[in-house]
């Protein structure tokens, strides 16, 4: 299969699963074990996201200024800082790290 070939496949794969999510019927994902399994899903997936995000490059696993300004972010939005303010800090802490290795 060419590069192509894999795209336009991909695409029609996207655009069924979001027909498939059309047809299910509003009453089945109400069910409480259905909601609660979505909301764990979607936390996990993000968790992984910026897991990924963070730590990788490539296959390996790279610890750089990255992980604590993630893990400055992390504290602040605990602490119910403004999202705006957990944003620059973190890019603050993440360029004065750069700055002085």
């Amino acid at each position: 299969m060419s590069t192509w070939e894999i795209i336009i496949l991909a695409s029609i794969i996207c655009v069924a699963l979001k027909v498939a999510g059309y047809l299910v019927p509003p009453r089945a994902l109400q069910h409480p074990t259905v909601a609660r399994i979505s909301n764990l899903l979607t936390v996990a997936l993000l968790a992984a996201l910026i897991a990924v995000q963070t730590l990788g490059a490539g296959e390996t696993v790279q610890i750089d200024a990255r992980l604590p300004a993630v893990l400055v972010a992390a504290v602040l939005y605990a602490l119910r800082v403004p999202f705006a303010v957990v944003v620059i800090a973190a890019a603050v802490v993440a360029a004065a790290i750069r700055a002085f290795t």
